[in-house]
Parts: C-alpha cells; sequence; structure tokens
C-alpha cells in the first residue's frame, strides 16, 4: 500500500518520530556534557546521534510540510539511522565498562547515555523494520 502525501506519514505514527527526537537528543545531551577519556568511542557515537537527530528533524520537516519522500528513502534512512545507532551503542557500552572503576558521576553519565541509546536503535530498528505505512 502506498501513501499519498508526507503529511499522513507523519500523521499515521508521530509518536515514533518524537520518540527518536527525545532519546536521540538525550544521548546528544549526555555524550556532550560528559567527559570524554575514550574520544575515538565517544566520537563516533557523538555522530551517529547528532546525524540521526538532525536526519529525523529533516524527514520530519519535509513530512509536515507534505513532501512524498517515497518509501524508499524512508526506509534507507531508517536503515541507516538503526546501523549507526547500533555501532554506538556497543562502542558507548564498551565505553562506559571501561569508565567503570573511575569517577562516578562521568560513569553514570555514561551508563543513561548507553541507556538512551539502547533505546534510539530499538526505536529506528521498529521503524525500519515495521514502517508506518
Amino acid at each position: 500500500m502506498t501513501r499519498s502525501s508526507g503529511r499522513e506519514t507523519f500523521t499515521e505514527c508521530p509518536s515514533l518520530f518524537i520518540l527518536e527526537l527525545v532519546f536521540g537528543g538525550l544521548v546528544w545531551i549526555l555524550i556532550a556534557s560528559s567527559l570524554v577519556p575514550l574520544p575515538l568511542l565517544q566520537g563516533w557515537v557523538m555522530f551517529a546521534s547528532v546525524f540521526c537527530f538532525t536526519g529525523t528533524t529533516v524527514l520530519v520537516f519535509l513530512y509536515t510540510c507534505d513532501a512524498d519522500c517515497g518509501d524508499t528513502l524512508d526506509r534507507v534512512y531508517h536503515w541507516t539511522a538503526f546501523l549507526f545507532y547500533f555501532c554506538a551503542f556497543i562502542l558507548e557500552v564498551w565505553a562506559t565498562i571501561i569508565m567503570q572503576h573511575g569517577d562516578y558521576f562521568t560513569y553514570l553519565e555514561n551508563v543513561f547515555a548507553t541507556v538512551f541509546s539502547c533505546l534510539a536503535t530499538l526505536l529506528y530498528m521498529y521503524h525500519a523494520f515495521c514502517p508506518c505505512y
């Protein structure tokens, strides 16, 4: 079944887009505000969260403006975002394990970043496998 407009796609499941933005934004904020003892690992997490936050914002804007982006663009974007966040989640888990015996506050920030990146990964995975249309 094909959709007739971009606005219909957004109104079918706005909660998925909003949750992707919320959890992606939380990962972005937590990584940006924490100390970064492992810049290579956490740099990818930061890149993935900023890329996906920006991409989702652009997609929501396009759908709100009633642009028909097509099934292919939506699926490719969500698959790419899922892969980026899956890698970011694995790297953030690794960084959190390495920082386990360091500063407790930094460790706790990374634990929360790990949890939110896992939730963002699951949301993008669900959106890639089960599109709204």
